[in-house]
């Protein structure tokens, strides 16, 4: 998709962070553009600070675990703006993971948002891609965690693998239809996603605070300075839609974590090297 003005984009996760970065970029490119998120409030101040770029911004209102509620969101674009071209699986969350605790209403809400908001997604508009016939795209936000477990055993990292992996299997067979695939893999980006717990259903119980001293209550301390230094949202907007236009699956953004990919596939290489039978 190398002509995005006057096409139809639709980001989940919309009201800050990458997804907000994603909406100004689209907008700037001449896109109409629906925004969708949980928080009411920041969402409409998002879609206000988008209107002096383009006066074709929305938002909706979309929990991404609730298929009907992916459903009905897209219908509403699709009554606001018709055709939807470009859909970014954009929303997500983190919370606590390691063995000393594992919190099953933890691992449930982060699958439930990062790994089948994915699927909702795709099942909501890969239809109506599919009919209309004027190719599109699909963006799904993974992360560098979906590449290498250096978060151990972590909700987070099991739902970015799948990700990662759904979008691999899915964009061959998306391909004929004139309809891409991206993997976007960021490393630490500023945006709010140590504060996921903000957005927490009550069904998924409380959000846990890991105690102080422990090795989680240190690994989180560290993510969250590494988030606060890390790279600025648009430039992963940027990366994005440079890979829309070039069709690209995998979408970086931190080449300095090139290291840590490498020496997992080394490891790999190894483990079938030793499968190999004497001559």
């Amino acid at each position: 998709m190398r002509e995005l003005a006057g096409m139809t984009a639709f980001v989940t996760g919309g009201a800050s962070g990458i997804g907000l970065a994603l909406g100004r970029a689209f907008a700037e490119a001449g896109m109409k553009v629906m925004l969708a998120d949980v928080e009411a409030d920041a969402l409409a101040a998002a879609v206000k600070s988008l209107h002096n770029i383009g006066p074709e911004v929305r938002g909706i209102d979309c929990d991404v675990t609730d298929a009907a509620d992916v459903e009905r969101a897209a219908k509403a674009t699709f009554d606001a703006f018709g055709n939807v071209h470009v859909v970014c699986n954009n929303a997500g969350v983190a919370a606590g993971g390691g063995v000393d605790d594992i919190a099953l209403d933890s691992w449930r809400w982060v699958l439930d948002v990062n790994l089948m908001g994915v699927v909702h997604g795709v099942r909501a508009f890969l239809p109506h891609m599919r009919a209309h016939g004027e190719g599109g795209h699909f963006v799904n936000t993974a992360s560098m965690a979906g590449m290498q477990s250096g978060l151990g055993f972590s909700p987070y990292t099991a739902s970015k693998f799948a990700v990662v992996g759904m979008s691999e299997g899915l964009a061959p067979q998306l391909a004929p239809f004139g309809i891409g695939v991206s993997v976007l893999c960021p490393g630490f980006v500023r945006t709010r996603i140590g504060e996921s717990g903000r957005n927490r259903p009550e069904q998924y119980g409380a959000t846990q605070i890991p105690e102080p001293g422990t090795p989680t209550a240190m690994l989180v301390a560290m993510i969250d300075e590494m988030i606060r230094n890390g790279i600025d949202p648009a430039d992963v907007a940027a990366r994005v839609l440079a890979a829309i236009r070039a069709n690209e699956l995998y979408v970086f953004t931190h080449p300095e974590m090139r290291a840590e990919v490498e020496g997992r596939f080394a490891a790999i290489t190894a483990a079938f090297d030793k499968t190999a039978v004497p001559g």
